[in-house]
C-alpha cells in the first residue's frame, strides 16, 4: 500500500470504452465500470484486441474530465496498443509525472480501496495538484493494481 512518483512516457490503450460519473457509480442501477468489466472478461477481449503488445497488462483509463473528481469522466478497460483499431475506442495515456498507489486483494474491493487512498491523499495534499488528463490502473496481477494519477 504505498505511494511512489512516477514518470510515465506515453502508451495507447484500445479497448472498450464508458461514459460516467463517480456518483452514479454509487447505485447499481447506474453504475456502468462494473458492466463494462464484465463485458472485458466475458468476451475474452484480453486475447480478442488486435495488436495487443506482447506485454500489455490489463488497463483501465480514465479520461476526458468534464471538471474534477465530481464530473463526468469516460473510462476505458482495455490493453497496450500499438496502433488502435476501428472496432475499438482507443486513447493515449499522456506522458508526465504520476502518483501511483499499489494495492493487493480480491478485486473490485482492491481498487476500490485504492481509489478511496487517492482521493484521501488529495485532499489531505491540496498543494499537489491532479491533471484530470489522463488516469490509469494497471493490473498487475489477479490480485493486485497500481493506480496511476496524473500531477502536474
Amino acid at each position: 500500500m504505498s505511494i511512489k512518483q512516477l514518470e510515465v512516457l506515453p502508451f495507447r490503450v484500445s479497448g472498450l470504452r464508458v461514459r460516467t460519473l463517480n456518483a452514479a457509480e454509487q447505485q447499481t442501477a447506474t453504475a456502468r465500470i462494473g458492466p463494462m468489466w464484465g463485458r472485458f472478461f466475458s468476451e475474452g477481449l484480453y486475447e480478442k484486441i488486435p495488436g495487443k503488445t506482447p506485454d500489455s497488462l490489463v488497463y483501465g483509463v480514465y479520461s476526458n474530465y468534464e471538471s474534477d473528481a465530481s464530473g463526468s469522466f469516460d473510462v476505458l478497460a482495455g490493453v497496450r496498443v500499438n496502433e488502435p483499431e476501428a472496432q475499438y475506442a482507443s486513447i493515449e495515456v499522456q506522458g508526465g509525472q504520476y502518483l501511483v498507489f499499489d494495492a493487493q486483494g480480491a478485486m473490485p474491493g482492491a481498487v476500490i480501496e485504492a481509489w478511496g487512498r487517492v482521493w484521501g491523499y488529495f485532499e489531505a495534499h491540496p498543494q499537489i495538484k491532479r491533471r484530470f488528463a489522463t488516469d490509469f490502473e494497471a493490473y498487475t496481477g489477479p490480485d493486485s493494481v497500481a493506480v496511476h494519477i496524473g500531477i502536474f
